[in-house]
């Protein structure tokens, strides 16, 4: 049986809901936007608003990002690169010649 999808945030403007769904996608959580364009072409003030839906068994996990990401912390799962695996000698362009 192929799990439901469901909305896990509103947003009024669409490209609000778009890094939204951007920033799941990069922790490899499917995201969609549903209305988005409905609530950037009304002309006249409106209440639809761009519903961002995921699989049903990713939704405490994509709020827990989303909500992560808003107060600034990063996610336990991402990964700071760590530039200590460079060499700590400065970069010359004409080695490379």
């Amino acid at each position: 049986m192929a799990d439901k999808l469901v909305t896990i945030a509103e947003y009024m403007d669409s490209m609000q809901a778009e890094m939204a769904r951007q920033i799941l996608e990069d922790f490899d959580i499917k995201a969609v936007i549903i209305g988005e364009n409905a609530a950037n072409t009304c002309l006249a003030p409106t209440v639809i608003t761009a519903k961002l839906q995921v699989l049903e068994n990713d939704a405490d996990e994509a709020r827990q990002i989303l909500e992560d990401q808003e107060q600034g912390h990063e996610p336990e799962e991402y990964e700071v690169m760590d530039e200590t695996n460079e060499a700590d000698e400065p970069y010359d362009p004409k080695e490379e010649l």
